[in-house]
């Protein structure tokens, strides 16, 4: 499905009530009611249950709700939760926020558990949420009534809601004082993705260790580098589903749209959005994503996280990531070796910023497109020094380049002028530089260099030999604004060295004359 079919008469776009991904039942036979036709049973899910709570007070779950309720109610054979740990990822806007706080209201009243903590993006958006809940509490005779007057005012009541059950639900600020003291039997995060590290993930736990009936679910849209704790859960979670091995109490409902999707594809957006047609405006989302890629960028990394929850490693990524992958090598693409173009080539090499990695990259322009390549990486500027005259006299190129700069600035220095001869493999000098071969401080600001390489990359006019250090820096590298401008910088302790000398060299092959006529001999 596409764009077209919003035109086309009488066409009805529904989001997905199945998730792409999900957690099998373990419990297998006949159909027990659920919408996707598993076994799950009244008496092997609480879901059922929490569906006719959520009639009963005045908030009937959406279908895709519902098979949320069955499935994360999965129960075990002596009772408890099946999952001890649930991860829930679906877009923006889709309900998710009704269902938790009718889910909370069932904890509390029917299941009545003594201590639900929930969290949110920080304390004030907790606290809110807390109130709506107790606000549709107030708003329904039957859990009024079991209400102590002290919360027949909504307002009441700092940071504790209870019941004639002694079931209590506290909001808490998402730290690592999440949980700390008492025992905790039920507990709600929302957002996931915005938990950077795991200090509110272990408070909790710690506080459920002692329960063995506990449940932890945590819910979000996707996320980017930094959403660690949604990650790890994420992969601890696919390595069951895909393997059978690792924790079964650990599960995964997402919705989701599958990667390389286009942002404007419907069929997508309905497998992130299952309450698309109903909540959500299928022709609203479809502007938004008409919007997000035209101006590609952070707007486009935002709506892949929140609406089509999709994984984005970066936001404002250097390079997008899928585009690169797709300048790689090909079926029916030709792979050029740049040895045998030395009068167009170009190398360059770069430094990472703590020392410990070292990459030359080579490019050429051939045919009016520019290829480059991944020629050498050391873990090291020792090796470096050590091997770069030998790799540079094997392949001969027209020029041997480095931004001065940045961190290659220095194993430059030793290489314009070096304290000791260079040496080949067999330990035979090396004349250096090679003939024919310059030795350039590349004059051009980095911008220049980072903005130019990227705009090759967006304009199709680069191809690249699929290598995978190129891959893995490619996806570090994020824009570090100057000015009007930006350049290339890693996020957290990634490297980034492979995509400077790459662009280096892109940028030096462009910029090269002519190469000279071949000499002839009269």
């Amino acid at each position: 499905m596409n764009a077209t079919a919003l035109a086309e008469p009488g066409a009805e776009i529904r989001g997905s009530v199945l998730p792409r991904i999900y957690t099998p039942p373990l419990i297998t036979g006949p159909p027990g009611g659920c919408p996707c036709g598993c076994a799950l049973t009244r008496e092997t899910s609480y879901g059922y249950l929490l569906i006719e709570f959520a009639e009963i007070i005045g908030w009937p779950f959406d279908p895709w709700q519902q098979f949320l309720s069955i499935h994360a109610g999965e129960l075990l054979p002596d009772g408890r939760p099946r999952f001890r740990q649930l991860l829930v990822i679906v877009a923006r806007q889709n309900g998710k926020t009704v269902w938790t706080r009718v889910l909370i209201l069932f904890w509390m009243f029917v299941q009545k558990a003594p201590l639900t903590i929930a969290t949110h993006t920080d304390r004030g958006e907790a606290k809110l949420s807390w109130l709506a809940t107790i606000k549709m509490a107030n708003a329904i005779k039957w859990l009024r009534e079991e209400l102590p007057a002290v919360h027949q005012k909504l307002q009441i009541g700092e940071e504790d809601f209870w019941n004639v059950h002694d079931a209590h639900y506290r909001f808490k600020a998402p730290n690592g004082r999440a949980g700390r003291g008492p025992t905790v039997h039920r507990g709600l995060l929302d957002e996931l993705r915005e938990h950077t590290n795991r200090d509110t993930l272990s408070a909790v736990e710690g506080a459920m260790n002692a329960v063995k009936d506990a449940q932890l679910v945590m819910i979000s849209n996707q996320g980017d580098r930094k959403a660690v704790v949604l990650k790890s859960i994420r992969e601890s979670a696919l390595n069951y589903i895909h393997t059978g091995q690792g924790d079964r109490r650990v599960g995964l409902i997402e919705y989701s749209a599958p990667e390389g999707a286009r942002p404007t594809d419907l069929a997508a957006l309905a497998m992130a959005n299952p309450d698309l047609g109903n909540r959500i405006d299928p022709e609203a989302l479809l502007g938004m994503a008409m919007t997000a890629e035209n101006a590609g960028g952070e707007d486009l990394d935002h709506f892949k996280i929140e609406y089509m929850c999709q994984a984005v490693e970066l936001l404002k990524a250097a390079i997008d990531i899928d585009m690169w992958k797709d300048r790689g090598p090909q079926e029916g693409r030709e792979l050029v070796d740049l040895a045998a173009h030395r009068d167009k080539l170009a190398l360059c090499f770069d430094v990472s910023i703590d020392g410990k990695h070292v990459t030359l990259a080579g490019a050429a322009l051939i045919d009016g497109l520019v290829k480059v390549e991944i020629i050498q990486a050391w873990d090291s500027t020792k090796d470096a020094r050590r091997d770069l005259p030998s790799v540079v006299a094997k392949l001969r190129p027209r020029v041997l380049a480095w931004l001065p700069g940045g961190p290659a600035a220095a194993l430059a220095a030793e290489l314009v002028r070096p304290k000791v001869k260079p040496v080949n493999a067999q330990g035979k000098p090396v004349r250096w530089p090679p003939p024919r071969v310059k030795l350039s401080e590349i004059t051009s600001e980095a911008t220049a260099v980072c903005m130019g390489f990227s705009e090759q990359v967006e304009s199709d006019e680069l191809r690249h030999d699929g290598h995978a250090l190129g891959l893995a820096h490619v996806g570090n590298a994020v824009q570090l604004s100057r000015g009007d401008a930006w350049v290339f910088a890693r996020k957290g302790a990634g490297h980034v060295d492979a995509l400077y000398s790459m662009a280096g060299a892109v940028h030096e092959a462009r910029i090269l004359p002519p190469p000279p006529p071949p000499l002839h001999v009269t």
